[in-house]
């Protein structure tokens, strides 16, 4: 069963690409995960490169498909996974992937994104998601920066991850990177729980201003005035229902106290990027010898062939 569209042929060098990955679901409350990756493949040079077919993972009743109507015309819109390639100029290629979590057949769909990565000589994947957390929506919403990996552990002042429990495709896809020893880094945002159906620009902005550090490549997306009118909005709820006034200003106190403690956080991740420290060991832990020094050297897909397929 076929269901990866995707060749290298037409793509030519890459400028050290990182995949990032961001899936609607269970670990993208608020859509504030998937909205920070479209911010970083959203411009006129963005092009797809690669797409999932959506048949085999999704149960229907599930995750409906919808009907849209262009010049009477009607057309099945089917849930997409596509693979985004964005060049950036004197920066990183960024290789992103917008998708919707699959209800079935995780591995292969996992199969066909790590053989995008490879075959695009991807040097890291990072995930990004967000879920919701007992946190006051008038504080900047923590990210916090983890990997399987301990040497990269070690070097960005990170920690394993230590949940237990039921995980998402997400979590999936990490242990798999790992077991194919590629370097891959987990970033989450905190959603205030109780505005868990609602977007959330400042989580999202967050999860932005941590990615550039990441990647090191910036960000154009302004999201200055969707966070003010959210907030404004947001604010005048809870002055006006005193239960909720009083909760949030619990939730401020205990955030307030814990902020004061010292947390290895996505900061952490992005100067180690920055400063190339973290570039040569991905380099290492991934088998690939990198000069750090020439940050504009070119990456080469690993794989030239015309087509790439992932079969069940």
């Amino acid at each position: 069963m076929e269901v990866l569209e995707f060749g290298t042929g037409d793509i030519g060098a890459l400028d050290r690409p990182v995949m990032l990955v961001g899936l609607e679901g269970w670990f993208d409350v608020a859509s504030a995960a998937t909205q920070a990756v479209t911010a970083f493949i959203s411009d006129d040079h963005a092009v797809t490169v690669g797409s999932i077919d959506p048949d085999p993972f999704y149960d229907f009743t599930q995750q409906r498909p919808h009907v849209s109507i262009d010049d009477d015309i009607r057309e099945i819109v089917w849930p997409s996974n596509d693979f985004v390639l964005q060049r950036n100029p004197g920066h990183r290629d960024v290789v992103g992937l917008i998708g919707v979590e699959p209800h079935l057949y995780w591995k292969t769909y996992i199969d066909a994104i790590v053989t995008v990565a490879e075959a695009l000589g991807c040097e890291a994947v990072v995930t990004v998601g967000s879920g919701a957390e007992a946190i006051p929506h008038s504080r900047t919403p923590p990210v916090t920066g983890s990997t399987a990996n301990a040497e990269l552990a070690r070097s960005l002042g990170l920690v394993a991850p230590s949940y237990q429990g039921i995980t998402g495709v997400v979590g999936v896809l990490q242990a798999e990177l790992e077991a194919r020893q590629i370097p891959s880094v987990s970033l989450r945002v905190g959603i205030p729980h109780y505005l868990r159906n609602a977007e959330h620009p400042q989580a999202t902005a967050a999860l932005v201003r941590h990615l550039s550090h990441v990647l090191g490549v910036p960000s154009t997306t302004d999201f200055s005035d969707q966070i003010n009118s959210w907030r404004d909005v947001h604010d005048e709820i809870a002055e006006n229902d005193e239960q909720l006034k009083m909760y949030v200003q619990l939730l401020e106190a205990e955030f307030d106290r814990r902020a004061e403690s010292q947390i290895p956080s996505a900061d952490d991740l992005g100067s180690a990027f920055e400063v190339g420290r973290a570039l040569r060991l991905i380099g290492q832990v991934g088998g690939v010898d990198l000069d750090v020094e020439t940050s504009s050297a070119n990456c080469r897909p690993r794989h030239q062939s015309s087509n790439a397929s992932v079969r069940d």
